[in-house]
């Protein structure tokens, strides 16, 4: 199938909340895929590191960390997705990071919509390359 990339436009028309329901599923298959190349081992001890790099607390400490590092339209999206409403907060994590990681979900989601798959990869290895990312956490 092929993808008919959206204009900037068009893009900013969805709600931001609807561009982190696509946002979640390309960071979760780029932190998969990393996860995968890291290492050959069971699918558990894979689902248990995912979980701890895709989680709010992650992705919230992941937006502070690339938040000066993106131009200004990109800025501008992470922004409408940290202010979007409606969201219920999981008991695990607080309202902050909550809407923070679903800033970067929407920022992930805009930026594949608009077909900018390298800038996803720049952003992607930026995050799983810092010092947020201690391997000895992840179990990798």
């Amino acid at each position: 199938m092929a993808m008919d990339y959206l204009t900037e436009r068009e893009a900013n028309s969805y709600s931001p909340l609807t561009l982190a329901f696509l946002g979640d599923s390309v960071y979760d298959t780029y932190i998969r895929e990393y996860l995968l190349r890291q290492a050959n081992m069971p699918v558990a001890k894979l689902h248990s590191a995912k979980i701890r790099l895709v989680c709010a607390e992650f992705q919230s400490m992941a937006y502070e960390f690339v938040a000066d590092k993106l131009t200004e339209q990109e800025l501008a999206v992470l922004k409408r997705g940290r202010n979007a409403t409606g969201n219920t907060v999981p008991k695990h994590a607080d309202a902050a990071e909550y809407r923070r990681a679903t800033a970067l979900e929407c920022l992930f989601g805009y930026l594949y919509l608009t077909g900018r798959n390298e800038r996803i990869r720049e952003l992607f290895e930026l995050i799983i390359n810092s010092n947020i990312n201690e391997n000895e956490q992840i179990g990798v």
